[in-house]
């Protein structure tokens, strides 16, 4: 790329921080399975060829990358929200819920947080949003390719369980064979009953009015 993706970590540990953790969620958008934060803390020395927005690599590259990360990593916290969560709070406090979990499993804890997007978190420590934060930070970046991989693989374990569904193929993303199997089979334990596309196949009486819309990130 040619941002500079150090250039974050670089001025904070200017000013005298030294525990710097990148943070980001997968799975807002699908209709299905958990949605999945990361939190990652590098080390200044850690070589960074090749860690970009997971967006933007191929499974293949994600999963080269993810155990380089694991390998080099100063520390890596994960935290899961479960679609029943998603269900009773909404995507977003659910998104953000992720975020806390992933950074309260970082030890040591962190002194300084970047955060995908634009909104904070419940954290004690000083943080900093940043927008598109996954193609900016190495370290937001280096979460966002964790996230995303933790997540895939829980996913194609789903798929075992319900594998009319496919979701081994589209991660719970609403793709057109996802939402055919939905219409197909109804909605499985792992679906999300307040998303529209689910919702509507629940039998009348236990159908919720559908309270979140459908951010589709890329699958």
């Amino acid at each position: 790329m040619a941002a500079d993706l150090w250039a974050f970590e670089r001025a904070l540990r200017a000013e005298g921080y030294a525990r710097i953790a990148g943070v980001d969620e997968a799975g807002r958008g699908p209709l299905a399975g958990p949605v999945v934060s990361a939190a990652v803390m590098l080390p200044p020395a850690f070589d960074a060829a090749g860690i970009n927005d997971s967006k933007q690599l191929t499974a293949r590259q994600r999963a080269r990358l993810y155990d380089h990360i694991y390998a080099h990593a100063q520390s890596v916290g994960i935290g899961i929200v479960d679609p029943l969560e998603i269900d009773r709070i909404n995507i977003l406090q659910a998104s953000r819920l992720s975020m806390v979990m992933a950074v309260a499993n970082l030890k040591p804890s962190p002194d300084y947080l970047l955060i995908d997007g634009n909104v904070g978190i419940a954290a004690d420590c000083a943080q900093q949003p940043v927008v598109q934060g996954d193609s900016r930070s190495v370290s937001v970046a280096a979460a966002s390719i964790v996230a995303k991989v933790t997540r895939d693989r829980l996913m194609c374990r789903y798929h075992e369980a319900f594998p009319q569904y496919g979701f081994d193929r589209h991660k719970g993303y609403p793709t057109a064979a996802h939402c055919a199997a939905i219409a197909r089979h109804g909605p499985c334990p792992i679906h999300r009953r307040s998303f529209k596309r689910v919702c509507e196949y629940l039998p009348g009486p236990t159908r919720p009015a559908p309270s979140h819309g459908i951010t589709a990130d890329a699958p």
